[in-house]
């Protein structure tokens, strides 16, 4: 059978169960009617699958099958008996609890590893607390009735007082952190019948209520056949099993059941008098046993939540994997020290560590690997201070070191050497020796300058971004133009979010020429941002951040519209020929963002440019910047018919071999070679291989940056035709690309401009 078929066929049997259980309390005078039978053929059949299929612990399998034997003889015998007070239908019963009793052991030991001390003492409560219930109302009367035997009289005592030790075990099990399953809920549910049997049992002996022998039966009834619906179960092979703990136990649930406990005996001590001195005795050596539980179980509880706090506190202060202090626990060091350095000599001093390029390592390696080696870089780092010194871990690579007691500078970047020389020689991990670098910012709290914790901390990480920018694997002293920097750069990249919302970006445009003919036929697109009252930002200025925010995407898609939108304008007026073209630049970023080919195609719809019209130039970065999906980008938009160029050629760090891959059109030499090619044979060697290479490739070849008739006659011996620069003009703003365009493209002002006749 399989897994599912078990599972439906024990909640079958548990269903079953209980009407039955119920049909025979309506309808059956004896333990032999048909309900009865059934709910038997029930739990024989359940224990059959779970011994033989569902592999039950073979000690529950065997417990819980002669309790259900001593059971049904317990009942079969006393329908037989002469006397309603047999003894041996009541030893039996004893037995079925001293079974029980033997059986739960066997699965709380093994269930409850780790989790037994405190839920023992709330289950002794509940069973202390039902034990002197039982004993007031049920056991104590039955020991001053008469036509009992004091033998049986005694057994039934026992019997009871062992039932209240199944109840605390049956609690002990409900209050653990074990996985509910089926198999356990119905075992539990079974047994709570059987308990529930004997005290309904046990009422009708006191004399005062009645019972027919059916209501009496039908607990033990559903209690044989549910136990026969967890065997059946396939969870009943994990009923023992060790370890299988929730996240979260049922703390609600063992919350009233204990407060119901105690509250219960309170109640009937204060309604019920003592019987007698025995009575009394039991009360007192019952309540002294219980108060001294519940004492235990509050002292447990309030040494449970010290430890839990002191656990959070130290979680919320250090750093999982290391064991350093975190971020905030290593600011309230350096406030602390801040604050004691107070008109002294003292200079309190921060190191703010980085571990260069650790994302590659986590990257190529593993985050194992990675923990290993900031396992070690902490030890160095430990070893490699002051004994007085504080090292902490605030982030993934980043660490942070305390000195409190640097009085000069050349302290401080000595401290600073000492940790730099502690990582270089090799880490060993799991994958062989690796070398590790780090960068660190170097801060300092001058005496007479009063800084926060946090003010330090970031100068020391201000500082640590310098030495990242100096080339890694050095050492860098906080200054305040560092400051001045890092604030200026945030002014920069707040207000550029709002740049284009604001209309403070705008466009000029560089004609491009044809040398030949003295023609303007293209321009090139350059972004500029006007901040308003004289606060021009430079290009080389917020471009950078631009790329690195993202916030070129929105821009570069703006720039693209604009710049055909004035295009088609200057076609249209006549300004310059319908087949004039339009250089944007176009940044990485760009390029991997999904909607861009969207986005030229849109604006090339809009604007009603022919594609061939729109050059996009790139950068040789993106050649080595994620080749693969630059690749597919540049691809998509030559396939729309856009031409694609390249800035800059011969500055960057492109292969050839990647250069053939990507659909490129133009090359544009850079200004440094344009600089160089009169004076320099060397440049002049470099242009014409250039030159030679497009041509190869089939490629248009553009010069930037031409200034002077020298470099564009140079330039025209070498067999370059177009180029763009100052000698012509400057970048110019929309209103006047007209004008300029009539200015160059007059054959007079162009003699002029080139010195040819």
């Amino acid at each position: 059978m399989t897994r599912k078929a078990l599972s439906a066929t024990a909640w079958v049997f548990a269903i079953a169960a209980i009407g039955l259980g119920a049909a025979h309390a309506l309808i059956a005078e004896n333990f032999s009617s048909v309900p009865a039978v059934v709910c038997m053929a029930i739990a024989l059949l359940g224990y059959a699958i779970g011994a033989t299929t569902n592999k039950a612990p073979v000690p529950v399998s065997l417990i819980t099958a002669i309790t259900g034997l001593v059971l049904i003889a317990a009942r079969v015998i006393e329908d037989n008996a002469d006397t309603p007070h047999s003894l041996v239908p009541e030893s039996l019963f004893l037995a079925s609890q001293v079974l029980i009793v033997l059986g739960l052991v066997f699965i709380i030991r093994r269930r409850l590893i780790g989790q037994a001390g405190n839920v023992l003492a709330d289950g002794l409560i509940v069973g202390i607390g039902a034990w002197l219930v039982v004993w007031v109302y049920l056991v104590q009367p039955s020991l001053g009735a008469t036509g009992n035997s004091a033998t049986f009289t005694t057994i039934r005592s026992i019997t009871l007082g062992v039932a209240m030790i199944v109840l605390f075990l049956l609690a002990t099990l409900l209050f653990s952190q074990t996985v509910p399953s089926p198999a356990n809920a119905f075992v539990g549910i079974a047994i709570a019948l059987t308990l529930s049997g004997l005290i309904l049992r046990a009422v009708v002996f006191r004399g005062d209520v009645s019972f027919s022998a059916a209501t009496l039966d039908a607990p033990l009834l559903m209690a044989i056949a549910l136990a026969g619906a967890g065997f059946a179960h396939p969870a009943i092979r994990h009923i023992a099993a060790t370890g299988s703990h929730t996240v979260v136990p049922a703390l609600m649930t063992r919350l009233l059941t204990t407060t119901s406990s105690l509250v219960a005996p309170i109640i009937v001590l204060a309604i019920d008098k003592p019987a007698n001195t025995q009575d009394t005795t039991v009360r007192t050596i019952t309540v002294c046993i219980l108060v001294a539980v519940v004492m235990s179980r509050v002292v447990q509880s309030v040494r449970l939540n010290a430890t839990t706090q002191d656990q959070l506190v130290r979680n919320a202060l250090t750093d999982s994997l290391t064991g350093l202090p975190n971020r905030v626990l290593m600011l309230q060091h350096i406030e602390t020290a801040m604050r004691s350095s107070w008109k002294t000599h003292v200079q309190p001093t921060v190191l703010f560590i980085d571990v260069d390029r650790f994302k590659n390592i986590n990257d190529s390696l593993g985050h194992s690997i990675g923990d290993d080696v900031l396992t070690e870089v902490s030890r160095r780092l430990t070893s490699a201070v002051p004994a007085h010194a504080t090292v902490a871990r605030i982030a993934g690579d980043e660490f942070v070191v305390l000195d409190a007691t640097t009085e000069t500078v050349t302290q401080s970047v000595l401290l600073a050497e000492q940790v730099l020389d502690s990582l270089r020689s090799p880490i060993k991990t799991r994958d062989g020796d690796m070398f590790v670098t780090a960068s660190i910012g170097v801060a300092y709290a001058p005496t007479s300058v009063e800084l926060s914790a946090n003010e330090l901390m970031r100068h020391a990480d201000t500082a640590m971004y310098r030495a990242k920018n100096a080339g890694r694997n050095c050492i860098a002293l906080f200054d305040d133009s560092m400051l001045d920097n890092v604030t200026k750069r945030l002014d920069v990249e707040t207000a550029l979010y709002r740049a284009l919302e604001r209309n403070e970006l705008h466009l000029v445009h560089q004609p491009i020429v044809d040398i030949d003919l003295g023609l303007v036929v293209g321009f090139e697109a350059l972004m500029r941002w006007d901040r308003g009252q004289a606060q021009v930002v430079s290009p080389d200025e917020f471009i950078p951040i631009a790329e690195e925010t993202g916030i070129i995407v929105p821009l570069g898609s703006w720039a693209i519209n604009d710049a055909l939108t004035q295009l088609r304008s200057w076609i249209d007026a006549g300004h310059c020929s319908p087949s004039t073209t339009m250089s944007v630049n176009v940044s990485v970023r760009q390029l991997h963002d999904p909607q861009f080919v969207t986005v030229v195609t849109e604006a090339l719809a809009s604007s009603g440019i022919p594609a061939g019209q729109l050059w996009l130039e790139v950068t040789e970065s993106v050649m080595i910047t994620e080749p693969t999906q630059a690749l597919a980008a540049l691809h998509r938009l030559h396939g729309l018919g856009v031409r694609i160029a390249i800035d800059d050629f011969g500055t960057g760090y492109s292969s050839l071999s990647l250069l053939q891959r990507f659909p490129i059109q133009c090359i544009k030499i850079d200004r440094a070679f344009v600089n160089d090619v009169v004076a320099e044979a060397a440049t002049q060697n470099i242009v014409r291989t250039i030159i030679a290479m497009a041509t190869a490739m089939g490629a248009e070849i553009v010069a930037e940056g031409v200034e002077n008739t020298e470099q564009l006659h140079q330039l025209l011996s070498l067999e370059c035709h177009r180029a763009q620069g100052y000698l012509f003009s400057r970048p110019v703003h929309v209103d006047d690309v007209p004008r300029v365009v009539k200015f160059l493209e007059d054959p007079n002002h162009w003699r002029e401009i080139t010195g040819r006749n």
